[in-house]
């Protein structure tokens, strides 16, 4: 049967459909039961065998949701996963952001199921208004939708499947491939803060016969000129040293971040002082900007009389700016600043020689992960000034940092270029896969 021949109909004269509902929150018995409780942040594009929560018979029958059977197909109407598709597999209730769908026995369910992906972008568009896209039971029924004989829908929905396998091979392939580069760009940054990427200072000195400056001389060049041009708040004060730390290289030693930069926060002016905003010139920076290797243009802007009545600061170009805190995986980035800026309370700044900075950023990169999971008490782990300043670096001698950075710089451009196509090929075969789609329900 060819496309021609296809009879379409309006999927809400031919299939029922139903939501579920949430049973009271305020009672315990109502929950921890037997009967799985599917939520739509739990469709994902598969069967779905386990749920986190399960609910009582008696909420069941004391709320409006339903027991859907197993092999219903269900749909997200709202919330992140709106569209999300998912058969269950097993009975199950559901609440009231899940529509179950309920075809007739001459509609096959997983026909109906990759038709409604192929649709789905389509039902979002519909769904559009307001924060985020909600569509409802309602756009679900007025979905006119393809029927052939149920023989040539199996055979859709084989040809489908066995595309997608190979589809899904390759898109696990690239994956591997991202995890790669991922733990190679780690191991990079860790054998360039362990004195392993290029050859070292001192051993340069042995085999040349002369002398160079260690970490150690370099920290204290830094700490005297800091002692004589210092122009900080208060009296000046002697920051804190690193001890019994891990063996480094000959030439290296540990520092602090607090004796290698000077370092200041910012603050976010009342939000309701006109004064504060209106007309600013200020670039005012927040911690979603650490997202890139480099800030150089702000989104926000204060006036100098926020300047003047909060705990503003001005950070210079080159200031290595830190996310102390943020959504998502933000916490624990840096980013250099390019042009004069002051920020919001949740950046940490440093200020610290030029020659050094290159060096201090990536070895702040190499502790990402660590500095990410620091915490410092309440729900959400969070970085403060005190942990910042305590950020322990490996310091080289200055002619070994700069072999190192062009060395990580070599490598990591490499690492990029490959980063890129293996997205660019991600994201083609996302659009193969919607060719599949496309091409299956058009009738070949």
């Amino acid at each position: 049967m060819s496309e021609a021949t296809w009879k379409y109909v309006r999927l809400g004269d031919i299939a029922k459909t139903s939501s579920g509902g949430t049973p009271s929150r305020g009672k315990p018995a109502f929950y921890n039961g037997t009967i799985p409780f599917v939520k739509s942040g739990e469709l994902g594009d598969r069967v779905v065998y386990e749920t986190e929560e399960a609910i009582t018979k008696e909420a069941l029958a004391s709320s409006s949701a339903k027991l859907f059977p197993k092999g219903t197909l269900c749909i997200a109407l709202y919330g992140a996963t709106v569209g999300k598709l998912g058969i269950l597999g097993m009975d199950a209730a559901t609440n009231q952001a899940v529509c179950g769908i309920f075809p007739p026995d001459e509609l096959d369910t997983k026909f109906l199921y990759r038709f409604f992906e192929s649709k789905r972008r389509e039902l979002i568009e519909q769904g559009k208004g307001g924060a985020q896209s909600n569509i409802s039971q309602g756009i679900i029924r007025d979905t006119v939708i393809p029927l052939p004989s149920l023989k040539e829908q199996h055979d859709i929905v084989a040809e489908i499947e066995k595309q997608f396998t190979r589809l899904e091979a390759g898109v696990a392939a690239l994956k591997r491939v991202q995890a790669n580069l991922k733990r190679y760009r780690a191991g990079v940054l860790k054998a360039a803060c362990e004195g392993k990427l290029v050859p070292t200072e001192a051993e340069l000195a042995r085999a040349e016969g002369r002398k160079y400056e260690t970490g150690a001389q370099l920290l204290e060049r830094i700490l005297t000129e800091r002692r004589k041009n210092w122009q900080g708040r208060g009296k000046y004060k002697e920051p804190t040293a690193v001890e019994n730390l891990t063996e480094l290289p000959n030439g290296w030693l540990w520092a602090t971040i607090d004796q290698l930069g000077e370092l200041g926060t910012g603050a976010t002016p009342k939000r309701g002082t006109a004064s504060y905003y209106e007309g600013g010139k200020i670039p005012w920076v927040t911690s979603a900007a650490l997202n890139k290797e480099y800030v150089d243009e702000a989104y926000e802007f204060v006036t100098e009389r926020a300047l003047a009545e909060t705990n503003l600061t001005i950070f210079p170009p080159g200031t290595l700016l830190v996310a102390m805190y943020g959504e998502g995986k933000t916490r624990g980035k840096c980013a250099e600043l390019r042009i004069s800026a002051t920020t919001n309370q949740a950046i940490a700044g440093i200020i610290c020689s030029a020659d050094i900075r290159s060096y201090l950023k990536l070895c702040i990169w190499r502790q990402y992960e660590e500095l990410r999971l620091t915490a410092s008490g309440g729900v959400q782990p969070n970085l403060n000034l005190s942990l910042v300043r305590a950020i322990n670096i490996p310091l080289p001698p200055l002619a070994e940092q700069k072999r190192i950075v062009e060395e990580v710089e070599r490598r990591l451009s490499v690492l990029e270029e490959m980063e890129t196509a293996v997205q660019a090929n991600l994201l083609r075969a996302a659009r193969l896969r919607q060719a599949v789609l496309q091409r299956a329900f058009r009738g070949g």
